[in-house]
């Protein structure tokens, strides 16, 4: 098991970085959707999924029908 682990530290070394990287990436999408800012890098108010995508929530609800 040592001598496998000295033959690939490099290996292991690069993936742990790149696990890093997608983790902090999916942190920061999580941290931003929680926060209802848009996660897809691009501006909504031209997408077809804007409704889906920024669901109102139950108190702020805009009500035309009253």
């Amino acid at each position: 098991m040592l001598a496998w682990l000295q033959q690939n530290w490099g290996n292991i070394v690069i993936l742990g970085v790149i696990a890093l990287i997608v983790g902090a990436i999916l942190f920061s999408y999580v941290r931003k959707k929680r926060q209802g800012k848009s996660t897809c890098l691009c501006g909504c108010s031209q997408c077809a999924m804007q409704g889906i995508c920024h669901q109102q929530k139950k108190g702020n609800e805009n009500t035309k029908d009253k």
